[in-house]
């Protein structure tokens, strides 16, 4: 007679998961939260709003995950996955309520598991989070053993007449960038195939240090700049770099003039470029290059600005043209 083990799911390990992070994960809830591990769904009261509207997003960590796998550091890439949720739903003026994870591996490792889980729960308690749900699946035959695979999925909620959607963006506003933390989570198809030793020494360290830098979670210092000015439109730089995602917030008619050389490129990026011999648009269209998000805002809010974000950037202004973002 088979046994479930023996087909290569072990439920025991995937308890012990569950004990590891169970303490951890109750610390990042509240009293809107409703129930506790262990429940079919997760139950979230939604209560002190006039006009609330949920606003949802999901996403993974990407190839990245491959290098923290082969360096067996584990505890930062949970950061990654919980910030590219977040750091998209507030774009939007969210607030994120609540988060849900899901892990995928061939064989698992309670160990490890629960590191990658901490990881989370740890991006969590920063923002006031809730982490109320999750499913962790040990799928043999799908994955190798060793492999793990991780996304997550974040519900936030925003006031109806507090929408940031880009609608109020108009001619000579000022382009601020907020500066990214390193790669975060995108371009790692690349990194990979530029960087192939990542244990080489970089900086006085092996390279796998600098490229797992998680992700920079972006929520407090929005929330500093609005409660000081307004806000009229934020562009969560992943995927496609400013290239792409800079213009999903410029109205039509209105262009994001950004001048490069107001860009603080770290230099992780600009050895990437060197050993690579990649062309400058390819790394704007690929990576953030150092720009995490981009905030629109009063033009005579900008030093002010700048003063209370270290690090941001003036980037430029919007002006009127049939492209809605141009590289100066």
């Amino acid at each position: 007679m088979v046994t479930y083990k023996e087909s290569g799911v072990d439920k025991e390990e995937g308890y012990q998961t569950v004990s590891k992070i169970k303490n951890a994960v109750s610390q990042t809830y509240n009293t809107h939260v409703l129930n506790e591990i262990g429940s079919f769904g997760a139950f979230y009261e939604l209560s002190g709003y006039k006009n609330p509207i949920l606003v949802s997003g999901t996403d993974g960590v990407g190839t990245k995950l491959r290098i923290a796998l082969d360096s067996h550091i584990y505890n930062t890439v949970g950061i990654d996955c919980f910030a590219m949720c977040a750091n998209d739903i507030l774009c939007h003026g969210a607030k994120p309520l609540f988060f849900l994870d899901y892990l995928a591996c061939g064989k698992l490792n309670s160990d490890i598991a629960a590191e990658i889980i901490l990881g989370i729960v740890k991006a969590c308690k920063e923002t006031g989070t809730a982490l109320i749900g999750g499913e962790t699946a040990e799928m043999p035959g799908m994955y190798k053993t060793g492999d793990y695979d991780l996304a997550g999925f974040c519900v936030g909620v925003v006031e109806r007449n507090e929408i940031i959607d880009g609608s109020k963006i108009t001619e000579d506003q000022a382009i601020i960038g907020l500066p990214s933390s390193g790669f975060h989570s995108n371009g790692f198809s690349l990194i990979r195939k530029i960087f192939t030793d990542i244990n080489e020494i970089y900086d006085n360290k092996p390279i796998y240090e600098t490229l797992l830098a998680p992700t920079r979670l972006y929520q407090n210092d929005i929330l500093k700049i609005q409660e000081n000015f307004p806000i009229f439109g934020i562009a969560h730089i992943t995927g496609g770099g400013l290239l792409e995602n800079v213009p999903r917030i410029i109205p039509e008619g209105l262009c994001a003039k950004i001048e490069t050389s107001k860009i603080n490129i770290p230099p992780i990026m600009k050895e990437l470029q060197r050993r690579g011999n990649i062309k400058e648009m390819e790394m704007f269209g690929t990576f953030n290059m150092g720009v995490g998000m981009c905030i629109i805002v009063n033009p005579e809010n900008v030093l002010d600005i700048l003063q209370l974000i270290e690090g941001s950037m003036f980037l430029g202004s919007i002006k009127h043209g049939k492209e809605k973002i141009a590289l100066i």
